[in-house]
């Protein structure tokens, strides 16, 4: 069994105050757009091996913010997410691997816009610890590199004067800063 210091087997709910699920795509060839999902739940379980542990998560995907009202309408829009007919982003793990002190590889089923697909997430562990609140936390830094297009989300458009150049890449940065609370009892 891999040693990780602090370790506790246990269920653990993420702290949605002290997380975050933010995402990267490049814009128009030469600057990067960020944003994040303001609402979001999930569950982690750390089994006795740690690389039997287990993620589920759930992200409302009209939470989406940009820092640009218009944008994000945009993206709940059928050009993008289409967040009425799919509400929610689900992700559901499959494996560990290469599990170290440090960090391990989290495989999983990522669904958006009701299309599932795996996708591996290089997870680094920031430590596991007492909180001041008589609780113990967990905390995770992750991320991966999907393609959009790969979910259905496939909006975009030729940028006149460039050729071959357009709006928004196929590859977004998903990143995670993730605090997990172990349950009590």
């Amino acid at each position: 069994m891999t040693e990780i210091p602090g370790y506790v087997a246990g269920t653990w709910d993420v702290d949605p105050v002290h997380s975050e699920v933010a995402f990267t795509v490049k814009h128009m060839m030469v600057s990067k757009v960020r944003g994040r999902f303001d609402k979001f739940e999930a569950v982690i379980v750390t089994a006795e091996n740690p690389a039997d542990s287990s993620v589920t998560a759930s992200v409302d995907m009209a939470s989406i913010n940009t820092g640009n009202e218009q944008r994000d309408g945009h993206i709940r829009s059928a050009d993008f997410f289409e967040v009425e007919k799919y509400p929610v982003m689900t992700f559901a793990s499959t494996g560990m691997r290469d599990v170290k002190a440090d960090g391990f590889l989290l495989d999983g089923d990522l669904t958006i816009k009701g299309v599932t697909n795996p996708v591996t997430f290089e997870v680094e562990i920031n430590g596991i610890g007492p909180d001041a609140y008589g609780s113990t936390r967990i905390g995770f830094s992750a991320q991966a590199t999907i393609n959009r297009g790969d979910f259905g989300v496939e909006f975009n458009g030729p940028i006149p004067g460039a050729p071959g150049g357009v709006i928004l890449s196929e590859k977004v940065t998903v990143s995670l800063e993730i605090a997990g609370v172990l349950r009590q009892g």
